[in-house]
């Protein structure tokens, strides 16, 4: 059963930083797109990064380019999203899920993505 469970969330300051963890299992992470989401309340859910099966690309939001950076030790089973200069308006839940198949290249389309996780809250506020 595969099952992906995120971490790290919490409260920081505006311009604060956090790393988000999510830890897969039931599934062989390297044949995987990993995509991060997020979703505030009353909003859609938007995507925020990908990273490709083998890690070798990645994708941002144009909101969050520069700031944010998502990488993978797929020997771990763990994808991650350090998240610096956070702005209060990217409180939200952030999710990751996954996308199955050896792609060379990931898309934030929700569609796509086979498998999710629950969320972690992340607070940005003074």
């Amino acid at each position: 059963q595969v099952h992906l469970a995120e971490s790290g969330g919490g409260l920081v300051q505006p311009g604060g930083s956090l790393r988000l963890s999510c830890e897969a299992s039931g599934l062989t992470l390297d044949s995987y797109v990993i995509g991060w989401f997020r979703q505030a309340p009353g909003k859609a859910r938007e995507g925020v990064s990908c990273i490709s099966s083998n890690g070798g690309n990645t994708y941002y939001a144009s909101s969050v380019k520069g700031r944010f950076t998502i990488s993978r030790d797929n020997a771990k089973n763990m994808v991650y999203l350090q998240m610096d200069s956070l702005k209060p308006e990217e409180t939200a839940v952030y999710y990751c899920a996954a996308e199955g198949g050896l792609y060379s290249v990931c898309m934030l389309l929700p569609m796509e993505y086979d498998y999710w996780g629950q969320g972690t809250q992340v607070a940005v506020s003074a």
